[in-house]
């Protein structure tokens, strides 16, 4: 109740500022949430496919290539910069928030497909890339890896190896499934009472992605014990569109990501937690399955924020670096 009365008091005095100075409106996303890439120069970012991205790159320009793909759909890379720590072992490692996420810019549904995702990979990989010779890896979690496994079965022949943590699924009965183990919402719990209780302020329309935005990061930040969380993983700014429109891909098209997977020989490393009852071995072994070479790896002490938290990031990196070096 605390919670809710502060947001009340917060809409309450934004109204009424907003109708007494034009520089201050909910609308405008420095207000309710950061600005995207696009309204604030000073952000790192990159320019490709007609869309500019929030991205930043570390590590030697000319070592193999590692791009982190963030999880969601709609999330950003903030929770996953432990992985920068790959750039002291000599990797380029390429963080970018997807389009219409984090920080990056925003455009309506009817602008994403997985085609559009597919080429905005691409480009970055292009862009970051300094020789044809290079290696490129994938680092992907959650929807992250279930994007990588799109893309290599997709491009079979254009990725040197790829670690994917806890992809929901790669046939999309498979992500409905984990998606009803994974997301039991505690309907009277705080955070989704914050959010239901914010549309009496705060009422966004299909264009209006701060606003949108806002209640979405509400929805989200209300975590599951199934998937065995430390806590909730940090963010700047949730795509609420762009999760709303994959969504939609996934139940209109019920997509298969398999179908060419047997191409791809090379090891992949497929990691899940010790700590997701959601997951478990069962369905790791399912959902990896289509590639003809995994290596299974069971992170103790983690849920599935084991790329995060220090004790659970560090659980996990040594046999993350191995694989790398490995392939290198």
């Amino acid at each position: 109740m605390k919670h809710r009365f502060f947001l009340a008091c917060a809409m309450f005095t934004m109204s009424i500022f907003s109708g007494c100075q034009d520089d201050l409106d909910i609308n405008d996303s420095g207000n309710l949430v950061p600005k995207t890439v696009d309204e604030n120069a000073s952000l790192p970012s990159v320019s490709l496919n007609n869309a500019l991205f929030h991205a930043e790159a570390f590590g030697p320009a000319d070592g193999p290539l590692l791009v982190v793909l963030h999880g969601g759909p709609g999330s950003d890379y903030r929770y996953l910069l432990n992985c920068k720590e790959f750039a002291n072992q000599g990797y380029r490692v390429v963080f970018y928030d997807q389009r219409g996420t984090g920080l990056s810019q925003r455009f309506p549904k009817s602008h994403y497909t997985m085609q559009v995702a597919y080429d905005d990979l691409s480009g970055i990989i292009s862009h970051f890339r300094t020789d044809a010779n290079q290696k490129v890896f994938l680092l992907g979690f959650s929807w992250g890896a279930m994007l990588a496994s799109a893309y290599i079965n997709q491009y079979p022949t254009a990725i040197d190896g790829a670690i994917l943590a806890e992809p929901g699924g790669l046939i999309w009965k498979d992500v409905e499934d984990y998606i009803t183990r994974s997301r039991k919402f505690k309907y009277f719990g705080e955070s989704l009472n914050d959010a239901v209780y914010a549309d009496q302020f705060v009422t966004g329309k299909t264009d209006q992605h701060a606003i949108l935005d806002y209640k979405f990061m509400l929805l989200t930040s209300q975590e599951s014990s199934e998937i065995g969380n430390e806590g909730s993983l940090q963010e700047w700014r949730g795509g609420a569109v762009t999760f709303d429109a994959y969504l939609e891909i996934g139940d209109k098209q019920k997509p298969d990501w398999t179908t060419n997977l047997n191409k791809y020989t090379t090891q992949v490393l497929f990691i899940y937690s010790a700590n997701n009852k959601a997951y478990g071995l069962q369905h790791a072994q399912k959902v990896s399955a289509p590639y003809p070479s995994v290596k299974l790896f069971k992170t103790e002490g983690a849920g599935h924020d084991m790329l995060s938290f220090p004790t659970r990031w560090n659980n996990t990196y040594p046999v993350m670096l191995d694989y790398l070096n490995s392939l290198k």
